[in-house]
């Protein structure tokens, strides 16, 4: 199991250039055998907008079962949260 803290980014993760920044670096841990825990602890604000640069745009590149497969959040307060659901619902639809 390798964690990724997001704290190591800034306690407000809202852009979409940041986000990118961060899952080009998610992706080769991704592409390992090991589960990543994405650990949003200690962040307060995650935007729609970064959520979908760097967690949503990932189904670009894999199925939504195996992102669940590869992946596990930690941390994340209820408004994270909900940022990044709608951010993965609105990228599933866009795709299907």
């Amino acid at each position: 199991m390798v964690t990724f803290n997001f704290i190591e980014f800034g306690e407000n993760l809202g852009t979409r250039p940041l986000g990118k920044h961060i899952r080009e670096q998610l992706i080769p841990l991704l592409q390992q055998e090991e589960l990543v825990v994405l650990d949003f602890t200690g962040v307060n604000v995650v935007s729609n907008s970064f959520a979908d640069e760097c967690i949503a745009k990932l189904l670009l590149t894999m199925t939504l079962a195996e992102l669940k497969s590869r992946t596990t959040f930690r941390g994340l307060n209820p408004i994270a949260s909900e940022s990044v659901l709608t951010a993965l619902k609105r990228r599933l639809l866009t795709l299907s």
